[in-house]
């Protein structure tokens, strides 16, 4: 939802909320705590005090994450003070619009291109960093580029990217014969193969000849995860989720519901299934317990997280399409977005803390690393080089290559996110005509475009 709306109905009950109701996590207790609010004071002493809010991205869940990061910059800048405040993606937009609402907001926020530049640079709340982006930002790809500016002017500064992916169980598809469907070297596929190797796991499955429940599973319970689904449809007939010119929403195109009723068809004979109730991290855990033998929602921060778990070879696949290059959609780039709170010394303090983080290449790496995903500095190479698990790490760095346009920025956004899952579920689970059940997608979703 647009924040000046948000504004015009919240305010009354944003001012009822403390900042601490906001927070959606602990503070780091290593850093000064005192409120960096935008409202308040930007000193305490000498020191120049600022709020970091940082969304869980890989593996920053946790204010304690930051610390050591914090501890490098404050070596060189000893007189700013950082607190950081972790949330999450379930309502961490909720305790944002509140806390920006009520005047509490943080100098900082460290997220992807669809809120910083998307939500909160279109409102006007946030600062130029385009001097940042002059000095530093010259090795880094147009493609992200593009999407960290809004009108001429820089609004996000990236650290880190990579690709979603999906994934297959290895030894299921090798079992039922389906890995002659794949290309293991580009980790591509064509639309008529992924039908043929989900074909095979159904049998292999019907037969006995491999221990799966279902051969995938099209999750339309929730919006977790929903970039997934998204580009299993758009890859399947080569399309786009919205317009060249990114002005409305395509999901009702020629290719597009092709690729739904393809879906729909392979539910009906039972070379996919479909579950209204599951969001991706309910897909997740049950491909690794080996219910269904592919995911729709991979990248290396999942693989880490399921490994333990998986008794199997997840082995990471571009999504199928028609003409087998494949369009990946971009998890991030993931970055920082200054707020314009009216105070010059906290946001100088925020574009100093910003510039490190992001351009020292000491600091930056071990950013990166923890995230999971990969530098948005080519000069920088490859930093899991030496890594233990290097070898599972290059098959997330090829789906780099696949990267397709990053779309996130049309207008009504979030509210498209909360029609998606809906029409999937009438299509997959109802059997809803999907012409008709994408066209009204549509309709509802540019209808929030302003």
């Amino acid at each position: 939802m647009k924040l000046k709306r948000i504004f015009a109905l919240g305010l009354a009950l944003a001012m009822t909320l403390s900042l601490a109701a906001c927070g959606g996590g602990s503070t780091s207790s290593s850093q000064a705590s005192s409120g960096a609010a935008s409202g308040g004071s930007s000193t305490s002493g000498s020191a120049t005090e600022i709020s970091l809010w940082a969304f869980n991205i890989g593996g920053f869940t946790e204010a304690s994450n930051w610390d050591s990061i914090i501890a490098a910059f404050n070596e060189a800048n000893p007189d700013i003070k950082v607190t950081v405040t972790p949330i999450n993606y379930q309502d961490g937009d909720q305790k944002l619009t509140s806390a920006i609402s009520g005047g509490s907001g943080p100098d900082i926020i460290f997220e992807g291109p669809e809120r910083i530049v998307g939500n909160y640079a279109r409102e006007g709340l946030m600062v130029d960093l385009t001097d940042l982006w002059t000095a530093s930002g010259s090795d880094i790809a147009e493609g992200i580029n593009s999407v960290s500016q809004l009108d001429g002017k820089y609004y996000l500064y990236p650290l880190s990217a990579a690709a979603h992916c999906m994934a297959i169980n290895y030894e299921a598809f090798e079992a039922a014969g389906a890995l002659q469907y794949l290309d293991e070297t580009t980790r591509t596929w064509t639309t008529d193969n992924f039908v043929k190797a989900m074909e095979a796991v159904r049998d292999a499955a019907a037969a006995g000849t491999i221990d799966i429940t279902v051969p995938g599973i099209i999750y339309c319970g929730a919006q977790g995860g929903d970039q997934g689904t998204r580009a299993l449809v758009n890859n399947l007939y080569s399309d786009y989720y919205v317009t060249e010119d990114g002005s409305s929403y395509n999901a009702n195109s020629a290719n597009n519901v092709k690729a739904l009723t393809l879906l729909q068809d392979m539910v009906n004979n039972g070379s996919m299934s479909a579950n209204a109730s599951f969001a991706a991290a309910d897909e997740l855990q049950a491909f690794a317990n080996q219910t269904c033998a592919v995911t729709f929602c991979w990248n290396y921060s999942n693989y880490a997280q399921y490994a333990a778990q998986t008794q199997f070879t997840p082995f990471a696949m571009a999504f199928p399409s028609d003409d087998g290059t494949p369009e990946l959609e971009m998890a991030g780039p993931y970055g920082f977005g200054v707020f314009d709170n009216g105070d010059q010394a906290k946001i100088d303090a925020a574009k100093k803390f910003v510039d490190f983080v992001c351009n020292d290449q000491t600091a930056g790496v071990e950013a990166v690393k923890t995230t999971g995903f990969f530098p948005v500095h080519s000069d920088w190479g490859d930093v899991y080089a030496d890594a233990e698990d290097a070898d599972v790490r290059a098959p997330f760095a090829l789906m780099n290559e696949y990267l397709g346009r990053y779309y996130n920025l049309t207008g009504g956004w979030t509210e498209q996110r909360a029609l998606w899952w809906p029409m999937l579920a009438a299509i997959m689970t109802t059997g809803a005509d999907v012409q008709t059940a994408a066209d009204d997608f549509v309709s509802q979703a540019n209808a929030n475009i302003g």
